[in-house]
């Protein structure tokens, strides 16, 4: 199966033009839309800017750190195909599923082993195990060992320092989808030179694998 990615932390329109218009275009675009603390977090006026650029293949994905319901209104008609919800228990998140009939990215953060686990709370809700460093806003990575021989039964999304040069081969074999963000950065803005040498990498791992 082909590992797929997600460029996460879109915040112009010359990134996203160049996402989705290229002809190896990730399979997931990440806008950061509740988290002030973000260098890369967007408003509801700026998410409208950038979606006047034309949808084509790639999944839009709000990602959202406990949500009110101030937000999730507020971008409830907004063309997001999936939530990524960090801090929210099951309840909350069955919630957020049930009203506003999105495709789950159930985050889990990882410091040590015992919190893999938490992902069995989720195992009816989400739709994506997302398992991510306790960072939030900073790049910081976590031991991937611990992930790695666990049998997910759903798709599995790695992020957490993850760099343009790093082996793909090491990500394929306990993920389905790696999720990057500061490693395709220059002075903390997307940097298009590399992202393109990240989707022709993407591209020709696929290829040859």
């Amino acid at each position: 199966m082909a590992l797929k990615s997600k460029i996460c932390g879109i915040s112009d329109t010359k990134t996203l033009k160049f996402l989705v218009n290229h002809k190896n275009s990730p399979e997931f675009v990440g806008f950061i839309v509740n988290y002030p603390k973000s260098i890369r977090y967007v408003d509801k006026k700026k998410l409208e800017e950038l979606f006047k650029i034309k949808k084509k293949k790639s999944l839009y994905v709000a990602v959202l750190v406990n949500p009110k319901r101030k937000i999730l209104e507020e971008i409830k008609d907004l063309p997001f195909d999936y939530y990524q919800l960090y801090d929210c228990d099951f309840k909350e998140t069955s919630a957020i599923k049930e009203k506003y009939n999105k495709k789950i990215i159930s985050a889990i953060t990882v410091k040590n082993e015992h919190d893999v686990k938490k992902y069995k709370s989720y195992t009816n809700v989400a739709d994506i195990f997302l398992f991510d460093s306790k960072g939030y806003e900073k790049s910081m990575s976590f031991n991937h060992s611990y992930i790695k021989d666990i049998n997910f039964k759903k798709e599995v999304m790695l992020a957490g320092d993850i760099q343009v040069n790093d082996d793909l081969e090491k990500y394929n074999k306990i993920a389905d989808i790696i999720d990057i963000s500061g490693g395709l950065e220059s002075f903390g803005f997307k940097d298009i030179s590399k992202i393109e040498i990240f989707l022709k990498k993407m591209q020709n791992f696929n290829n040859e694998n």
